[in-house]
């Protein structure tokens, strides 16, 4: 078997922890004699500079040839200081979602006891939390009508469900929840908006095939809160687009940093896998980016090839590291490694662990 892999580098950071986890790629399927392809695309800001377009038409027919996509981040202040700007590197995301159909945006919330002491809680709140967020991607207010009144003075926003997808993400999440804790909360404000009493009524019935599931539901203020003051309650979370967009990054947090959370997007044929994190312009070619949330997506994004073994061994290399003190400056300011040190440590422990 042979992979075809499309690499997006992005912006700011985002090349240098991609090239880290491209080493431990190479050194993983050459160990294993598994056959791959790289091919770079251009998205972002990075891309509208050089074509543009923040997703020019190569990249997406790249992306859809491809087995998987690996991403590492998109986004310039250059734009985000201007409210005028026709085109933005975050239009590059939102059209790669829709285009490939990326639905599901799964995202693990773990924490680590090494670097507990890292979070802003307490260390008895984040011990062993361990839950995942399953967001809808591709529906919601982030893609629903927008505009402006003819003077300017009034805008709106729209946000729209149909009954498909929510049917298809919370098939996904029950899936998940089976293989885990068997503990779902759908969060939502179905108090307020009708498309959360839209999600509501689906995930009821939906429950019913999933009779090994408990399931609850919280309002997304309750929910937000709940993160902070008892976060290993959860096991899969459920939500739509925006809700989850905001208590991922709220969860990211309590990890004690956003450098390590690795996610994936999936759809019915394609996927895409990147860091949590953003493009952090300000610290770009300084060789100072945790590199550890590309290594830990590229892991996500073997998995879904069918190399969980891989995968494992990913874990097992970032499991060592940590525990070695192997970090950069955002968690540990007296004592770190750069970006390519880390990179270098973890090369090391998987040659040596392949042999």
């Amino acid at each position: 078997m042979r992979y075809n892999i499309a690499v997006l580098p992005g912006d700011g950071i985002g090349p240098e922890v991609i090239e880290q986890a491209l080493r431990l790629l190479h050194v993983l399927m050459q160990h294993e004699k598994v056959g791959y392809n790289i091919s770079e695309g251009l998205i972002g800001a990075v891309a509208i500079d050089q074509t543009g377009s923040a997703l020019p038409d190569a990249t997406l027919d790249l992306c859809r040839e491809s087995d998987a996509v690996l991403m590492g981040a998109v986004g310039h202040p250059k734009y985000d200081l201007d409210p005028s700007a026709k085109i933005r590197p975050e239009q590059g995301l939102l059209r790669i979602r829709k285009e490939l159909g990326l639905y599901a945006n799964i995202r693990p919330i773990t924490t680590y006891s090494v670097l507990n002491q890292a979070s802003p809680l307490k260390e008895r709140l984040v011990r062993n939390v361990d839950f995942v967020v399953y967001r809808e991607l591709t529906g919601g207010i982030y893609f629903g009508d927008k505009g402006r009144s003819n003077d300017g003075s009034e805008a709106f926003d729209t946000c729209k469900y149909s009954a498909g997808e929510v049917l298809r993400i919370s098939h996904m999440a029950f899936r998940a929840a089976q293989k885990r804790r068997k503990k779902l909360t759908l969060v939502d404000k179905a108090n307020i908006l009708e498309t959360s009493r839209l999600w509501r009524e689906i995930v009821q019935k939906v429950s019913k095939e999933y009779q090994d599931v408990q399931v609850d539901y919280m309002f997304v203020d309750a929910a937000a809160m709940r993160i902070i003051q008892q976060p290993a309650y959860f096991d899969i979370i459920l939500t739509e687009n925006m809700f989850g967009d905001i208590i991922t990054d709220e969860a990211s947090v309590i990890t004690g940093s956003i450098g390590m959370l690795p996610s994936a997007s999936v759809g019915s044929n394609n996927a895409l896998f990147e860091p949590v994190h953003g493009s952090y312009p300000e610290g770009a070619g300084k060789n100072l980016a945790n590199p550890y949330a590309a290594v830990l997506s590229m892991g996500m994004m073997l998995e879904y090839l069918g190399l969980s073994s891989l995968d494992q061994r990913i874990r097992n290399a970032v499991n060592a590291a940590l525990q070695e003190g192997i970090v950069t400056a955002e968690i540990n300011p007296d004592r770190n490694y750069t970006t390519t040190q880390v990179g270098d440590w973890l090369v090391e422990f998987l040659e040596q662990n392949s042999r």
